[in-house]
């Protein structure tokens, strides 16, 4: 039994591309601009509420695959919860780097967010080596005391994906928000499931083996842009 979600089974077709002008100098809000306006058109119908289609179209956005309108697995609190977390200043923690450099930095500051990656700390290298384990699950470990009613952004490994699952199943993780999008054929799509299938935890997922650290700065970045203009 799987646990609540936003999903989408669409009917409808998308539509034909759109045609594009042939000048290629152009700035880059209006690159954005004319970009998210292709996007809605061609996605056509696509059943997603409007906030959770500015977190969806900005994975489209960010990747160029429309399969994410299909695939996109979101708790129904996930949005609120993440917003919340990000207006409370709450950090946020990425397990790559890709992912951190990936974050609008400049717009986290507005709370005073800074996105936290441990996996190249020396700590973390020190308990991989002691314990056996990878650096990825030796980060979720030690990032576990900073991180409560924060969000994680799990874009690369499933690995700490299942961790942070396993420590939040014994009480010793409490996030606001799970965004694991990790990318791969070992276990990615294993991971995304079960993160799927699990309720205690609020959480934007896909199913699938696609993923990525680039994806999973994108949502938090959606999620960011979703929390000023609550502010407006």
């Amino acid at each position: 039994m799987g646990g609540p979600f936003w999903g989408t089974k669409r009917v409808p077709p998308r539509k034909e591309k759109m045609t594009q002008p042939t000048d290629w100098n152009i700035a880059p809000a209006e690159i954005e601009a004319r970009s998210f306006a292709i996007i809605d058109h061609e996605a056509g119908e696509h059943g997603w509420e409007p906030a959770a289609w500015t977190i969806v179209r900005r994975m489209i956005h960010t990747s160029g695959d429309f399969s994410w309108i299909d695939t996109v697995r979101m708790h129904p609190g996930a949005i609120a919860a993440g917003i919340a977390a990000l207006r409370a200043g709450r950090p946020i923690y990425t397990d790559t780097r890709m992912a951190q450099a990936g974050i609008a930095k400049a717009l986290l500051a507005r709370w005073g967010v800074e996105p936290l990656c441990l996996v190249d700390d020396p700590a973390t290298a020190a308990m991989a080596q002691a314990r056996g384990v990878t650096r990825s699950l030796a980060g979720i470990d030690l990032s576990l005391e900073r991180m409560e009613g924060g969000i994680y952004a799990i874009g690369n490994a499933p690995t700490a994906l299942y961790r942070l699952l396993e420590q939040a199943a014994a009480g010793r993780a409490r996030p606001a928000l799970v965004i694991g999008l990790p990318v791969g054929f070992v276990n990615a799509a294993e991971s995304k499931q079960a993160l799927a299938d699990q309720d205690a935890l609020p959480y934007i997922t896909a199913l699938g083996r696609k993923g990525g650290s680039n994806l999973a700065a994108a949502v938090v970045n959606a999620l960011a842009r979703l929390a000023l203009e609550e502010e407006s």
